[in-house]
């Protein structure tokens, strides 16, 4: 099967297709034919030296995984003996590493749900990194009904989800971002947005239960500003907690605004979570472009402009 591999960490020219073994499914996994994966800021993250606190479980020289991705949506091929929630043909969608492949093994307890009727291969490929994501970074936040939310990097994959999903919950969110995507945000449920490039939300005399950078873009010193006392600054940047020690130190010392790494963990209860609202139509996924994995190296090009909106799609052979 074909699969995008990686054998150094560096710039998007490190990528290459290659044919590698088809995966079979153990007793207790399901065998997926991937129709739809994605080129997101963690692969890319990954793949480069931007995460360089990551290699110490990927590998501190060298990828010890080297097959990229992290979404897949596609069809079931095959399950082991011992698996009973699905089944061949059915359509599946969630979180593997190694999705920017051909075919990946899921363990039937992974993060891997069946397709809301009527989403295409694309269209789910773009939702669980995103989505997931929020789910971890709202709920290390608290957020929930009557929350004063401001998300930054809004318009991003994590950023797309956190709006929709913290609308759901019953937060009044107000979404920072760059012009181009202004409707978008407000298109997603957004009650208030902000033009960063003509506007600094931390000056508007406004102030939030919570700070949500989606983008790892914004710092603790910096929001503060904007923040309730009592308020909450969360990030996705692990680079936070080296160059920004202040913060962790205030913190535990009981300062009025406090400011937490925000831990991403994949659940399938999560998933199952955000399937429902695909189902009811409260959630959109949001897709920027589209490329045949052949072209994943413009793909990732691409995203390492820090420019897309929402998602990067990978198409495989048959889509739909």
């Amino acid at each position: 099967m074909r699969a995008v591999l990686f054998d150094r960490y560096g710039p998007p020219e490190v990528l290459q297709i290659a044919d590698v073994e088809r995966p079979g499914p153990k007793e207790d996994e399901v065998l997926v034919r991937v129709h739809a994966t994605t080129a997101s800021r963690t692969d890319a993250g990954l793949r480069s030296a931007e995460y360089f606190v990551a290699r110490v479980f990927t590998g501190l020289l060298r990828p010890r995984r080297n097959v990229v991705g992290l979404e897949f949506a596609g069809e079931v091929e095959a399950v082991g003996a011992a698996v009973t929630e699905f089944a061949a043909g059915d359509r599946v969608f969630g979180i593997r590493s190694g999705s920017n492949a051909e075919y990946v093994c899921v363990r039937e307890s992974g993060v891997i749900a069946h397709l809301p009727a009527g989403l295409s291969f694309e269209q789910a490929a773009a939702v669980a990194d995103g989505a997931l994501s929020a789910v971890s970074l709202l709920r290390t936040a608290g957020v929930g009904d009557g929350t004063k939310l401001l998300v930054y990097g809004a318009s991003g994959s994590i950023g797309t989800a956190a709006v929709q999903l913290a609308k759901h919950l019953g937060a009044h969110v107000t979404a920072v971002c760059n012009t181009p995507n202004l409707e978008l945000v407000r298109s997603l449920g957004a009650d208030d947005v902000v033009d960063y490039l003509r506007e600094d939300f931390t000056r508007r005399g406004r102030t939030y239960d919570v700070v949500l950078d989606a983008a790892g873009k914004t710092t603790f010193l910096r929001s503060r500003r904007a923040l309730k006392r009592g308020g909450l600054y969360v990030t996705t940047d692990p680079g936070f907690l080296w160059h920004d020690a202040v913060v962790t130190l205030a913190t535990k010392l009981g300062a009025r605004r406090k400011a937490k790494l925000g831990i991403v963990r994949y659940r399938k209860d999560d998933l199952r979570a955000v399937r429902e609202l695909l189902e009811r139509g409260a959630y959109r996924p949001v897709i920027d472009r589209t490329y045949p994995l052949d072209e994943v190296v413009d793909a990732h090009r691409y995203v390492d402009t820090h420019q897309k909106a929402g998602n990067v799609v990978l198409t495989i052979g048959g889509t739909g």
